[in-house]
């Protein structure tokens, strides 16, 4: 893109002026970055516009991207360096006596997302941009994303996410594209002029749905795709006539209950009114996604829906958007008078499904009570959908009914959405080798045999462009030093690192990198938290969302029993040691609070001990995001991927730090299966029951947690700190976490996710860490062996492979 200094100069003289009424010398830096970032889209819009008029013109096939999240983190350097302004904007700023380190701390991360579903998204429509592929987000535009977490005595509380309280720069309000979405009402019956059967809704409650488009800048290109979130609000929210009644919250009330569908990414959903809300919010934007999309083909194309799968593919995000399905029959049935076997032929040829996890609560199912009352029309088109493959089903199954009955998209007093989405749509992709093989064999075995052509996998990735070039510059120089340009676009290129990995002066220069990042980060910590990290100590690092499969608890139970051989062996003298964790916890999930609450505690215990001597330092990183990933990532030496082996779909922090020289100590689960065939075993450090150890366990029931508790005092030490005082004087309250493990909770067995199995060869991996880090150019050249081949891990190539396998898009080259 072109950049005039000069022109940008004058642009933002005249937007503080326009917006603010000051000049420079009374511009606040939250004046100065809005100014920027103004100023910024005004440059990257000519490109945005010519990129939908080049979509019109070709007539081309394009990706629609439905989810319910989309973390994409501050958007002011991303957008910079992909539209190549970076240093243009740098140089006017230095003129002006601006740092631009400064004004890019006062964008506040989108609240769009909270975890890897959403980081994917955000990752996926960054690389579909600079491919050159025309694909686009669809999602809900969240007044204040999930939460603000804040650490209060050891507890997470939670806080609004205000980062709407300033205008955000960098969307653009779309009031001419709003759409009606319906809930409720009564379904009627009657004719057509023509005299078909049509069926339609009276008295249904009305929310208006209002677009909020983001551009997303493609690389090294012109290309500028486009995030469509949406806005809900009352047509009719504000009753004059009670309000001059003195009945003020009566007033405004249908508006509140239409705002709070946008209002809060994943409300706790532990009661009734929870799940009516989490539906609510996904067929709010489903619904209007749908709408967008056939109102645009109309306009195009005319009513022949035929070809309606020829200029669109939608990917369903995980179970989330899965209402879509029904949702598209409807209108082209009850809009546009399409007969039930033309709309079925459309939807099956227009979706494909993701599974992210073999998890239950993501299997996400609705109680039909809730389900019909709130989408009456709709409940009516699932009822069709699963009576006809019902019929399916027993030419499948003859003789067996434990199978017709529970591969039932209805059944029990519930609407299963997964298996809605895998007989509807033509394509169910996992997103690792492993996880699609456990989908395959297992979790979706019967389903695999039904539909063989659908099932493929699709490991996933990141973008270099957000997680080195962004994020690592100081690392990414590095590596064009070494291999020159291309390697942004074309992460393989990394391999040609590989030939740097005997060289003194690279490793010398890699270490120093590793360091100077690690200073960042304590700097960081030390203004945002007041805690004091040691950059001469390993960066052990174990930073995403909180849930127990993930085990964390096994990270502090290991970090306790370092504690007490500190404690106890006056002589034990290991390399110092900074464990570094990150994670919100849902807010109605109880345990994983309290695995907050624990690591905390040992963090206060551990950290105040002058016995420790510096030897071990625990940190919890307040409300981690992406900005603050950003700093930890570039920052570590270890990357804890320990989850259960068989429960992690895939990973993409796994790939990030990777991608930035951490080494990789983890379970054979999900994409650190691939991170070690890539890098080699000797580069990682992997222990750990494998899956198929865990499935053989589960099948036989033959796992007995007390036999680890005998046989190592020093783990049933630890497991006994739980509750005897040690990190809690009253004793109680770990209590539950403690049970969890040893006796079972909740009607489940205890140590479900196989904690204590796998306690000691952690300790053993965690041992071989701390002498492999002795030798410094040692684990240097691990570390540049590991950048090397991250290449596999670029979100390009995940995109090149749903382009070639599923969406079948057509490269448009914006000039």
């Amino acid at each position: 893109m072109k950049f005039d200094a000069e022109e940008f100069k004058a642009n933002l003289t005249a937007r503080l002026r326009r917006q603010y009424g000051k000049d420079f010398s009374q511009a606040t830096k939250h004046d100065l970055f809005d100014a920027v970032s103004a100023s910024a889209l005004e440059i990257i819009m000519p490109n945005w516009m010519e990129t939908r008029r080049e979509y019109e013109a070709k007539e081309t096939r394009q990706l629609y991207y439905l989810s319910a999240e989309f973390l994409m983190g501050r958007a002011l350097s991303n957008n910079l360096i992909n539209s190549g302004i970076m240093e243009g904007v740098k140089g006017v700023l230095k003129e002006l006596n601006v740092n631009i380190d400064m004004i890019e701390d006062e964008e506040p991360d989108a609240g769009l997302g909270n975890g890897g579903l959403g980081r994917l998204a955000a990752c996926f429509l960054d690389s579909l941009a600079t491919l050159e592929y025309p694909g686009h987000g669809y999602g809900i535009r969240y007044e204040y994303g999930m939460f603000e977490q804040h650490i209060i005595d050891g507890q997470q509380v939670e806080f609004p996410d205000n980062w709407l309280k300033h205008r955000d720069p960098w969307e653009v309000k779309r009031s001419d594209l709003a759409v009606t979405v319906r809930f409720g009402g009564d379904i009627k019956y009657g004719k057509t002029p023509d005299g078909q059967d049509r069926f339609y809704i009276e008295n249904a409650e009305e929310i208006i749905a209002t677009p909020y488009d983001m551009p997303v800048v493609g690389f090294g290109c012109n290309t500028v795709n486009t995030l469509r979130l949406w806005q809900a609000s009352s047509p009719n929210g504000f009753d004059l006539q009670l309000f001059n009644d003195s009945q003020y919250q009566r007033a405004v009330e249908r508006q509140n209950n239409a705002e709070n569908i946008s209002r809060v990414l994943y409300p706790n959903d532990n009661g009734p009114m929870g799940k009516e809300l989490r539906l609510r919010q996904q067929y709010f934007f489903t619904s209007a996604s749908l709408q967008d999309l056939i109102r645009q083909f109309v306009i195009q194309h005319g009513t022949d829906f035929s070809q309606f799968p020829k200029y669109h593919v939608i990917q369903l995000n995980d179970t989330h958007p899965v209402v879509a399905i029904p949702e598209l029959m409807r209108i082209l049935i009850d809009e546009y008078n399409v007969g039930w076997d033309n709309a079925w032929s459309v939807v099956q040829k227009t979706f494909a499904y993701t599974n992210h996890t073999i998890l239950a609560e993501a299997l996400e199912k609705w109680p039909i009570e809730i389900f019909q009352r709130l989408l009456p029309r709709v409940y009516q088109i699932v009822e069709e959908i699963n009576r006809r493959f019902v019929i399916e089903l027993r030419q499948k199954f003859p003789e067996d009914y434990y199978n017709q009955n529970h591969m039932a998209i209805i059944h029990d007093g519930k609407v299963y959405m997964a298996w809605l989405a895998i007989h509807s749509c033509f394509s169910v992709n996992g997103v690792a080798e492993l996880h699609t093989k456990i989908l395959k064999e297992q979790e979706l075995k019967n389903w695999a045999v039904i539909y063989p052509e659908k099932f493929n996998n699709k490991t996933n990735g990141v973008t270099q462009r957000r997680w080195l070039l962004c994020s690592n510059p100081e690392l990414a120089e590095f590596i064009t030093k070494r291999i020159g340009h291309g390697w942004e676009k074309n992460l393989s290129l990394l391999k040609g690192l590989e030939k740097f990995a005997d060289d003194d002066a690279t490793l010398e220069e890699l270490i120093s990198i590793k360091h100077h990042n690690k200073e960042r980060l304590a700097e960081y910590l030390k203004h945002a938290q007041n805690e004091f990290l040691d950059p001469d100590s390993i960066f052990d690092t174990q930073v995403k969302r909180l849930h127990e499969y993930k085990r964390q608890l096994l990270n502090v139970l290991h970090i306790m029993y370092l504690y007490n051989k500190i404690v106890e062996d006056p002589t034990y003298n290991p390399p110092a040691r900074t464990f570094i964790f990150g994670a919100k916890a849902a807010s109605g999930y109880r345990r994983a609070k309290a695995i907050i609450k624990l690591i905390n505690s040992v963090a206060d215990r551990v950290n105040n001990d002058r016995r420790v001597g510096g030897k071990l330092r625990v940190v919890f990183v307040e409300n981690y995001r992406v900005s603050v990933a950003e700093k930890i990532i570039p920052a570590s030496d270890v990357s804890e991927q320990i989850s259960t082996a068989g429960y992690e779909a895939s990973g993409t922090s796994n790939m990030k730090f990777m991608m930035n020289g951490a080494l990789t100590l983890g379970t054979l689960d999900g994409a650190n299966i691939e991170i070690v065939e890539e890098a080699g075993q000797e580069n990682a450090f992997i222990f750990g029951l494998t899956s198929d150890e865990i499935i053989k366990i589960n099948e036989e029931h033959s796992y007995n947690p007390q036999k680890y508790l005998d046989r190592s005092p020093a783990l049933a030490k630890v497991v006994r700190q739980l509750v005897d005082g040690t990190y809690d004087s009253t004793g109680h309250l770990f209590e539950e976490i403690h049970n969890s493990l040893v006796y079972g909770v909740e009607g489940q067995r205890a140590d479900i996710y196989y904690i204590l199995a796998d306690f000691d060869a952690y300790v053993k991996a965690q041992e071989k860490v701390a002498a492999a880090y002795a030798d410094k150019k040692g684990w240097a050249r691990k570390a540049l062996l590991n950048i090397a081949n991250s290449g596999k891990f670029s979100s390009d190539r995940t995109i090149e492979d749903y382009v070639r396998d599923i969406w079948k898009l057509q490269k448009v080259n914006i000039k």
